[in-house]
Order: structure tokens, then sequence, then C-alpha cells
């Protein structure tokens, strides 16, 4: 079967503080301060969306999307609990995997028009349903400050507030293009700080509802990654939907993070070579990111994998008829092969992946489903230049599920004990961050369920990042990053191990 993938070319040049720190998960990776792009594309000869065949697959050319969606502000405000939470607290104990994941993640979610839910509406339901649900969710009202006496970030649960606010867009869904391609203009659909209204400290939470031209709208939500993790977030917006239909909470959430405090006195029982010390005390700044940040020129491309594609991988994948392949564990061994042999072919360099795994049903006893902190860790694979190459696809695909056998529960709270320690953050080669499976385009809100929900991204040569397709939700689409030369290899690579 062809494989389909985008062949827009993107230069981007970023700079990241330095206190920004990639996902320790496959859910949600950091959020650059800013950034600046230079688009140059493969300009089509006819339609926008036009396909030919490129090496034997099918390649789909697309048209600049929007780089300015004329977005203006229309009003914002702190939106408050409105009643008083069942218990009320002064702080909320944050755990070692919350506390290095200080920044904030953004994301879109693109709703049609509908005749019953006007966007005037959408914005006041939307509105009405967060007061409700920060009764539950207390701690999203509150501010991060860092205790003094532990030197640990904690949230203050003061009451001061989420943040809300209403925009409008001269643009229409249409118009925007192919909401799959992500976008660097997306930005303009969340708000990540509200300054005028920050005299407690930064907002933990935001949602912004953008209304366009067609009477289709956007709602952007900007989140502190201490709050959530994918899971968890996944389960809020549930939540938000019921609230804004009239309904109960779907799911009644879990707030103790003490489930996922370290064990007194910490025991590590492990080596963690995916992890690496940190040079200061959590929640103050970082003297070196997890990850290169340096300024660079990146081509940018979108590979997408159907259906048909990752069934040949997990067909591969097999050692026997009876093996059960997961879609990620093929996926992710395909594309490792790519990103570490396009970097070098040396066959004895040793080649370290990253990825999540969800650490709640691995736990004893398992923690309640409705955990709203992050309760992930960094598993890890590794392997040669030389198993890379030559290797059959199963052996990579093994590595990737062993990684993931490795977190147990003594091996996640080893972990867990180790940040207590050394206060540490992930560390290998470069990371896949997968928003493929986390349904966020499944909530069903009184208006219907999103036309698609995606993160709001940057481009970083580290971070592989895993999309839904927009038609097909058993179809992937793999967002790479690299300089051009490396790119190329990477595109050949892509073609050759798919076609084996």
């Amino acid at each position: 079967m062809p494989v389909h993938f985008e062949t827009v070319n993107v230069s981007c040049i970023f700079q990241y503080p330095q206190n920004l720190m990639a996902a320790t998960e496959q859910t949600f990776v950091d959020t650059p301060a800013w950034y600046v792009c230079i688009y140059t594309w493969h300009k089509p000869s006819q339609k926008q969306n036009q396909t030919k065949l490129i090496m034997g697959t099918q390649c789909r050319e697309t048209l600049p999307p929007l780089q300015d969606l004329k977005v203006t502000i229309q009003n914002s405000c702190l939106v408050f609990p409105n009643q008083e939470t069942a218990a009320r607290r002064d702080s909320m104990f944050l755990s070692n995997i919350d506390q290095v994941l200080n920044f904030n993640v953004e994301t879109v979610h693109f709703f049609a028009s509908h005749a019953d839910f006007p966007p005037q509406t959408v914005a006041e339901k939307t509105k009405d349903a967060l007061g409700k649900i920060l009764v539950s969710y207390d701690f999203l009202a509150g501010r991060l400050k860092l205790n003094a006496k532990t030197g640990r970030l904690e949230i203050d649960c003061n009451g001061a507030g989420a943040g809300f606010v209403v925009a409008s867009s001269e643009c229409t869904l249409d118009e925007i293009g192919d909401l799959v391609f992500p976008n660097a203009a997306f930005a303009k659909l969340v708000v990540n700080s509200l300054d005028s209204l920050e005299k407690d400290g930064k907002l933990l939470c935001i949602i912004q509802v953008t209304s366009f031209k067609c009477g289709g709208f956007a709602m952007g939500i900007s989140t502190s990654h201490a709050t959530f993790d994918g899971i968890s977030f996944k389960t809020f917006l549930d939540n938000l939907a019921g609230l804004a239909g009239g309904k109960p909470l779907a799911v009644t959430p879990y707030n103790d993070r003490e489930l996922l405090a370290a064990r007194s006195p910490p025991r590590v029982t492990f080596p963690h070579p995916e992890l690496v010390k940190l040079q200061t005390h959590l929640g103050q700044e970082l003297s070196v990111p997890v990850f290169d940040a340096t300024q660079e020129a990146l081509d940018f491309k979108i590979f997408r994998l159907s259906s048909s594609n990752v069934s040949d991988i997990k067909e591969k994948a097999k050692t026997n008829p009876t093996s059960r392949i997961s879609g990620f564990n093929a996926v992710t061994a395909h594309i490792w092969r790519c990103k570490a042999l396009s970097h070098s072919q040396d066959p004895d360099r040793v080649s370290t992946i990253l990825y999540a795994v969800n650490i709640r049903p691995r736990l004893i006893p398992p923690l309640p489903e409705s955990y709203t902190g992050n309760a992930v860790l960094t598993a890890y694979a590794n392997a040669t230049g030389k198993e890379l190459q030559e290797g059959p696809i199963s052996k990579l695909v093994e590595r990737v599920a062993e990684g993931s056998r490795r977190m147990t529960d003594e091996y996640a709270r080893s972990a867990i004990d180790w940040g207590e320690i050394h206060k540490g953050i992930p560390h290998g080669d470069f990371l896949v961050s997968s928003w493929w499976k986390l349904g966020f385009d499944e909530v069903g809100y009184p208006w219907g369920c999103p036309k698609y929900s995606c993160p709001v991204v940057y481009h970083r040569k580290d971070i592989l990042l895993l999309f839904p397709d927009i038609d097909d939700k058993n179809s992937v689409n793999v967002l790479v990053a690299l300089p051009s030369k490396e790119m190329e290899k990477f595109e050949i690579l892509f073609h050759k191990f798919l076609s084996a």
C-alpha cells in the first residue's frame, strides 16, 4: 500500500527559554515562548490538493495554510468556582512527575457550525460549564507557588480563578485549509496568559472560544502541564462537555497527588539511564534544556501512514501468527530506525529512544482511572546502528515493547524515588510524543464532536509527533522536523523500510 505524506517543506528557526522542558510522555510536549517560521512550499500546478506518485508512493501537495487568521479578542475575564468546594484546602501536593512539567500545553478543538448552537451560545455555555467544573477541579483556579520550606512546587488552591476569552476571526474554516497541518497560526486561537488579570500569579487554565465567519468555531485551551497528563485532560474534557449540556460530571476526578509521592526513605532499586540529574532544584530555572534547544534551520514534513501501512508493519513484526503487536509499537519502531540512521549510520553507535507509559494500571494497587495528575513515566529502548539498519523490524518492535514491560510497580516507584533524590529529567536521543489515540476528537459536546483536535505545535528535531488522521482513526500522521540533509535521508529510509 502507498504511504501518504505532505511534501510541504518548512524552514523554521526557534528560540526556547532554558526553563522549558520536553514532555516525559506520549501526550504533551513543551510549547515555545516564541518562534519564527520561514515557509517554503512546493507550488501545486493545478488544484489545491493535487496527488502524484513519487518514489512509488502517493504524495499530496498542499497550498500554504493561512499564516494570519485575523483573530480579534472581544473580551476576557476570570471565572471562579460557582460554589465553595466540598473540602477547601490551602495547597495541593505535586508529585515528582508533576514537578518537572512546569510549562503550558495548548490545544485547539475545531467545530463545524451548528444551527442550534451559534458561537455566542457556545461561549456562554462553555463559560458557565467552566465555573461549574472548577468546583471539582479546584486546583485549576489556583496558582503555582514554590514552597520555601520544602523547595517544591505546589498549587495554592486560593480560588483566584481561571481565564476565559471570547474572540472572532475574519476567516472561515474552509479558508484555514487542512486542519491536520500543524499551522503555527493556530497559536492565535489560544491564550496562555492574561497579564492584566494575573495579579495573583500565572493562570493554570485559560479557555478561548473563537468564532469564524462561517459559523464554525474553535475552542483553544491552555493548561499547565503540572495539572494534567493527556489521559486526565481527556477526562476533564468529557466532564466539561457534560456540564455544558446540563449533565452531571461523567467521572468524579481523583485529586490526591500523594498517591505518587516518593517513598520515605526513597529507594532506588533500578538503574535509570532514561533520566539525567538536574543542576538546579525543581521549580527553579534549568541550567540546560532537556533536549538540544539551539536555533537551527529545519525542514518540516508530515508523513501519513494509512491504516493499511500500519497493518503491514504490524504483520512484518510478528514472530508467529498469534503475536499481538500494538500500532504504537510498530509505528515507533519504524520511525526510530529512520530518525536514528538519518543522523548517523555508525554501526556501533547506540541510539536511545524515549516514549511514555501510562502507569495507572501498572501500580499495586492501581491508581484510580480518574486520577487527575501526571501518571506517565518515560520508557526507553536501545539499539545499535547495525541493529537498526540490518535487524528485522520484529526485533525493534520487541525492544519498544520491552521498554513498556519494564515499567512495573517497583520500577515506577524507583523512578519516582530517583527523582526525589536527584531532581532529574528525561534523557535520550529523541522523544516520540503521541496524540494518536487520546480521543480528544471523540468528546461529545452539546454541539457535537470536534472536526479535529490538535496541539499548537512547533518543530524540533529531537521530538517526533504522532497525530491522528482527520478521516481514518487508524491512520497516523508523523510530524518530522530535521536539517535538510537529514530529512533527505529520513525520507529515503522511510520508504525503503516500508517497502522492504
